[in-house]
């Protein structure tokens, strides 16, 4: 990729995001500031260059995004945030929800029961889960080998990535911290549900 089409994908996403975040399209002056550009004429001619890619609309001076490229209408709902869980020892989950979060759709899929946990530790580091961030989990009571569950053992609760072993279930850590150990269980202890997506800590 060269530089002029790394400044139209640069062009593009600022052309982007003005329209859908505030409804009004940049100017020439404002486009060019935001790619580097020294004039509006460069802006221009890159433009041109996105409309004939398809990205845009650009006819008589007036920018549009096509339909392909234009987002539709986000539908959210309302996930309850249940309190915290460890990434290192089983610790105890809170069942009360302390509040909620709005969440697309898109990531908490209709058809599905969800909550939130705030992560606390280092045991998942490696797999993105960071001490502090925020773990959508879709809740179920199985799990496909390999996926990141929220598991209740003595009613405390962890998460780690499920593996079964013949007649019993290791529960593995993922992180960079080698003091973290791998947990082996019977069948019977209960898994809460899968990690279905890490948000921002800052929510």
């Amino acid at each position: 990729m060269n530089q002029t089409q790394k400044n139209d994908i640069r062009g593009y996403s600022f052309i982007r995001n003005q329209i859908v975040h505030t409804g009004v399209t940049p100017s020439l002056r404002e486009i060019a500031r935001a790619v580097g550009y020294s004039s509006p004429r460069s802006a221009q001619l890159m433009l041109r260059r996105l409309a004939n890619q398809g990205f845009i609309r650009y006819v008589d001076g007036v920018v549009k995004l096509s339909p392909r490229n234009t987002p539709a209408s986000e539908k959210t709902v309302s996930i309850p945030l249940v309190g915290s869980v460890s990434c290192g020892l089983p610790s105890l989950a809170e069942q009360e929800p302390s509040g909620s979060v709005e969440v697309s759709t898109r990531i908490a899929r209709p058809g599905h029961t969800y909550f939130l946990l705030y992560a606390i530790g280092t045991s998942m580091n490696k797999s993105g889960i960071n001490d502090g961030d925020l773990v959508l989990v879709r809740q179920q009571p199985t799990a496909d080998e390999g996926e990141k569950v929220v598991a209740l053992i003595n009613d405390n609760a962890t998460i780690k990535h499920f593996h079964r072993e013949g007649d019993v279930i290791i529960l593995r850590p993922n992180s960079t911290d080698k003091e973290h150990q791998p947990i082996v269980l019977s069948e019977e202890f209960i898994i809460q549900g899968v990690v279905e997506a890490i948000l921002p800590s800052s929510i």
